[in-house]
């Protein structure tokens, strides 16, 4: 791998489950890997410590699920939360890349793919992962974890 390649771990943020796909920057493409177990949005720290050791990421990429009018959700606050967590921890770069509609294309890509529906057997949470960190790589933004939203998209959260 060239030094200009870069190996870039991706998360779809949940409370549950988290997604995760792995991708890299020569070709811009990213392949689902298995998610990780999560308690109220807290990772299973010893399988992500796992994942992190053997991928050895150099970037890492969170996707942030916006409302769709693009005010700010609770669960953008707490994706990005956990980013800068995962930065602290691995002091690796991490990024924020906008999601609404990831885990709907995903579950439509899934279905259309001859997959049933019950979402929490056939979880559909690493392609989720594997669409934001293609967003990623194709959009010129590169938003650091650190950012609070309300600078980023201007926007004041609204309770719904």
């Amino acid at each position: 791998m060239s030094s200009d390649t870069q190996l870039v771990l991706g998360f779809d943020f949940g409370t549950t489950r988290i997604g995760l796909a792995i991708g890299q920057s020569l070709t811009a493409s990213a392949n689902p890997i298995d998610p990780i177990r999560a308690r109220d949005g807290k990772p299973d720290w010893d399988s992500l410590d796992a994942v992190i050791q053997h991928w050895q990421p150099h970037v890492l990429v969170v996707g942030i699920p916006l409302n769709m009018d693009g005010t700010i959700s609770e669960m953008a606050r707490r994706a990005r939360k956990f980013a800068n967590r995962i930065q602290d921890r691995y002091q690796l770069p991490c990024f924020l890349c906008d999601e609404r509609l990831t885990t709907a294309e995903a579950k439509r890509i899934h279905l259309d793919a001859g997959g049933g529906t019950n979402f929490k057997q056939e979880s559909v949470d690493g392609l989720a992962a594997q669409l934001i960190l293609q967003d990623w790589f194709n959009s010129p933004d590169r938003i650091p974890s650190h950012t609070r939203l309300e600078d980023l998209y201007g926007i004041e959260h609204t309770e719904r």
